[in-house]
């Protein structure tokens, strides 16, 4: 025969206090929302790459944050190439599908306008050249 507790149980409440606690917490974060868009949950995912043809240090890494917050695949971003230049608005160059991808995106970065070239080899729905209009919100830094 065992011998009783000497402190009352204190133990075993614990123990079973913490169990309902871990199981609370639990089920608190089974229902939740991601905290932000995840590609394709707004309709087909769109696959884009974002260069910043603006001569503004850090744009490229602010744009894919605004476009990947709308739930916009980013794959790459860098520097547009130095033959480009330095454009003043920002081009949104449709790869494969129709002009609404592009408009998507569009709608994303709040400007731009939407070009379709086709290129079979590239593996994008569409290129973003990031011009010199392009300033994002202010909560967006690089």
């Amino acid at each position: 025969m065992a011998a009783p507790p000497r402190n009352g149980g204190v133990l075993e409440r614990v123990g079973f206090a913490l169990v309902g606690l871990l199981s609370a917490l639990a089920a608190c974060g089974r229902d939740a929302a991601p905290a932000h868009a995840v590609p394709g949950d707004r309709g087909p995912a769109i696959v884009v790459e974002v260069l910043n043809a603006s001569g503004k240090p850090g744009n490229a890494r602010v744009g894919t944050r605004v476009l990947r917050r709308a739930g916009i695949d980013v794959v790459y971003f860098g520097n547009a190439p130095a033959a480009l230049g330095i454009i003043d608005s920002t081009r949104i160059i449709v790869r494969r599908g129709s002009a609404d991808v592009g408009e998507r995106v569009r709608r994303a970065l709040g400007r731009g306008r939407v070009e379709v070239q086709v290129d079979s080899a590239r593996l994008l729905d569409a290129s973003v050249l990031l011009g010199a209009d392009f300033a994002p919100r202010q909560d967006f830094h690089p």
